[in-house]
């Protein structure tokens, strides 16, 4: 790897997020935009998988992330124009009656660290929003989220309003403090992750 790809991986790993800026806007006159994105993919994952193995903790992830995220806003363009935009959409969204969203925005960048296109619903979504969410995006995963033990029904409701219409098909990922694999299996889920570095393995899974 080019020594300023390596570079502006480690700055990735570390939230150096003014380095990792500098280097992304030298990089993006003279290097292939996919390598750019290689790049920073890699030193996502390497955040994610350390996440997971608790050997970095919430603040080190959200440092990496927002580094990361400013390095995309300046490579999409040349993205763009190369054709390479994301090539899975995932729709993700707190249920109906749950206002909590630290996890959430956490799996949310995440995601886009892997290259997902992620659509954030936000908080509080009823099943039909998520379903025409779906449907515009022509997203290929639904990742339902609840913090509290009282609107974990709401999953069951979007999943069945998913199951009973013309998005039948597509793969519904849970998760949440409260949410269990047995919780998932019950409501019929396609997959359920305990943690935001399982969710991105997950995810993976589903569009695999």
């Amino acid at each position: 790897m080019d020594e300023k790809l390596t570079a502006l991986e480690t700055a990735i790993k570390a939230g150096k997020r003014k380095d990792a800026l500098a280097l992304t806007q030298e990089l993006v006159q003279s290097s292939p935009p996919g390598g750019i994105l290689n790049a920073l993919i890699s030193g996502m994952n390497d955040v994610g998988k350390r996440f997971k193995a608790n050997e970095i903790f919430v603040p080190e992830v959200l440092v990496a992330a927002r580094a990361m995220k400013g390095c995309l806003e300046v490579l999409e363009p040349k993205l763009a124009a190369a054709g390479l935009s994301p090539e899975h959409t995932i729709v993700m969204g707190t249920v109906e009656g749950d206002l909590h969203d630290i996890g959430k925005n956490l799996v949310v960048m995440l995601l886009k660290g892997a290259n997902f296109n992620v659509i954030d619903l936000g908080v509080n979504v009823p099943p039909e929003k998520f379903y025409e969410a779906v449907k515009e995006h022509h997203a290929n995963v639904l990742a339902l989220s609840a913090l509290l033990t009282t609107t974990m029904p709401a999953m069951k409701s979007t999943i069945e309003k998913m199951r009973g219409s013309d998005l039948k098909d597509i793969k519904v990922m849970v998760g949440g403090a409260p949410v269990t694999q047995a919780y998932a299996d019950e409501i019929g889920a396609d997959g359920y992750s305990m943690d935001a570095a399982s969710a991105v393995e997950l995810a993976k899974e589903l569009v695999g």
